[in-house]
């Protein structure tokens, strides 16, 4: 597994990590039972803080992406609870959405939008 952190970023670095591990299992390069590396040796792979990896790991955890074992350690463990990621979906679209409308962002326009991102998830 290829992760990247951009030491420039103002975004922090346990949020760039969850990011690309979230962008991973959405494009399939990570998928339900693949094992993530530990926190120490993730820590050491991209030059930053192991409190850093165990953040973001722990993060993940709580929004259902990964399960973290003593035993088997990060394993990708997609929550299959469909309805409430959808009712969480809703309220980031809400906000997004909103902010386009202000713009004078079109309904074709996101259509689109969300047409071109999606390709990239199937």
């Amino acid at each position: 597994m290829y992760l990247e952190i951009d030491f420039n970023s103002d975004e922090a670095f346990y949020v760039q990590l969850c990011n690309q591990i979230i962008m991973g299992i959405a494009t399939s390069r990570l998928r339900e039972g693949d094992a993530l590396p530990s926190v120490r040796q993730l820590a050491g792979e991209i030059g930053i803080n192991m409190h850093t990896v165990n953040k973001a790991y722990t993060i993940l955890r709580q929004e259902g992406y990964i399960r973290l074992d003593r035993r088997t350690g990060a394993v990708v463990a997609v929550d299959t609870d469909r309805m409430r990621a959808l009712e969480e979906m809703k309220r980031e679209l809400l906000v997004t959405l909103a902010k386009g409308s202000c713009r004078n962002i079109s309904r074709e326009d996101v259509h689109r939008l969300i047409d071109e991102i999606y390709e990239d998830y199937t």
